[in-house]
């Protein structure tokens, strides 16, 4: 059996007792750094073998973890913070047991962008959450430009180094939640528009573990002709025409030509 298990985000005691007994009967555990997971096991006296399993060796060890598994032996997963194949090593894993009938639960817990969620003012019943963004500005400017029309509340997770730069690709007027160090001893809850964040953190830069949320749009794409939705993407977002043309025909689902030929009939 295959056993997801969620962790603490920071504080070491927010860990169910499902987890800590599951944790405690594996054969071995798989973990992103045995180091980080060693202050954990410590702390609730787990003396099992670690393994270490993260995203450049997963790979690599794939078929030895699905053949002990076959065997019958009991394995957890775990990350460094938080719930296991959420933008953490697990999803191929998970993939396998599915295509080879092999038995797999999750222990759930702690997750960062869950809990910021709660902490928010922004609506709970519409959520994306698009995970880290790509690390280039081009490639970030336009998922963004794709993603906040999205009649919800937007999440994702960033890095101190990167967290000025995503702001500035937020419409500045937009009221934007920043939640950094969730459960640890500075945790910090941050609600202003993109552009006063923008200047905040360019002078207070930022420590830490980072999760944004986004309040959603006061416009619909539906409300939108071909015409005025591409206009809105390459002025809100600074891109080009051409640029706003493919992002409005990934949105809408419908080929880049129709677009094109709409605007040009214009």
């Amino acid at each position: 059996m295959l056993y997801l298990i969620a962790t603490p985000i920071g504080n070491l005691q927010d860990i169910s007792l499902r987890a800590l007994e599951v944790l405690k009967s594996c054969d071995y555990i798989l973990c992103e750094d045995t180091r980080h997971s060693q202050t954990l096991f410590h702390a609730h006296g787990i003396k099992i073998p670690l393994k270490s399993f993260h995203k450049f060796n997963e790979k690599k060890y794939e078929e030895t973890i699905i053949q002990d598994l076959k065997k019958g032996k009991s394995i957890g997963l775990i990350s460094d913070a938080g719930t296991p194949g959420i933008c953490d090593p697990g999803e191929a894993l998970v993939k396998r047991c599915y295509a080879e009938n092999i038995p797999f639960t999750a222990i759930p817990g702690p997750s960062a962008w869950i809990m910021a969620l709660s902490l928010s003012p922004f609506p709970k019943d519409a959520v994306q959450f698009l995970g880290f963004l790509p690390k280039k500005t081009e490639e970030r400017k336009k998922l963004l430009a794709a993603s906040l029309l999205y009649r919800g509340t937007t999440i994702f997770y960033e890095s101190p180094s990167r967290l000025v730069d995503s702001l500035k690709q937020i419409p500045p007027t937009r009221l934007v939640c920043v939640m950094r160090e969730l459960t640890k001893l500075h945790e910090e809850h941050r609600l202003d528009s993109a552009e006063n964040l923008v200047s905040h953190y360019t002078t207070h830069p930022a420590k830490g573990e980072i999760v944004i949320l986004i309040e959603p749009p006061t416009v619909s794409y539906s409300d939108l002709s071909l015409e005025e939705h591409v206009q809105y993407i390459a002025q809100t977002f600074h891109l080009s025409t051409q640029e706003a043309i493919k992002v409005v025909a990934e949105i809408r689902d419908i080929p880049k030509r129709d677009v094109y030929s709409s605007i040009h009939r214009c």
